[in-house]
């Protein structure tokens, strides 16, 4: 085998391996180095040549990655609740504002219809008071 050949092969171990850590550990590139170092000090341990004080250390370091890739996903639904909560009281704000709208401008319609009918009636009751007052002092209908 050519020494070309056999970079290939060791470079897409490499990448495969690197791969299947970082999926276990949840896409946390910490998480999948720590993982990676339990399994390496397992490995060790089961050969005679790490020590099993190490080996703890490894699961231990394992287990604060795993709760700090927990902590991570904790705060991104965190944000990700709140910034549904933010769309859904602008829409209520957007619809209150449009219905606040749509009651100003019928209130007012109403408001200057009934000006127009009280000015009407003004109107029409000076007019006839304006031709009563004239027949009574003898000036034309």
């Amino acid at each position: 085998m050519s020494s070309g050949r056999l970079w290939q092969i060791v470079g897409g171990a490499t990448v495969l391996g690197g791969g299947y850590y970082l999926y276990n550990a949840g896409g946390s590139p910490k998480a999948a180095e720590k993982r990676f170092e339990a399994d390496l000090t397992k490995a060790g341990n089961s050969v005679g040549l790490a020590s099993k004080g190490k080996e703890a250390q490894k699961v231990t370091e394992v287990g604060i990655a795993d709760a700090g890739k927990k902590v991570d996903e904790l705060v991104s639904n965190v944000k990700a609740t709140t910034s549904n909560i933010d769309k859904k009281l602008e829409g209520y704000r957007a619809s209150a504002e449009k219905t606040l709208d749509k009651e100003l401008s019928q209130g007012r319609a109403e408001a200057n219809k009934a000006i127009d009918s009280f000015d009407k009636k003004v109107t029409e009751e000076a007019a006839k008071a304006k031709s009563t007052l004239g027949g009574w002092f003898g000036g034309s209908k």
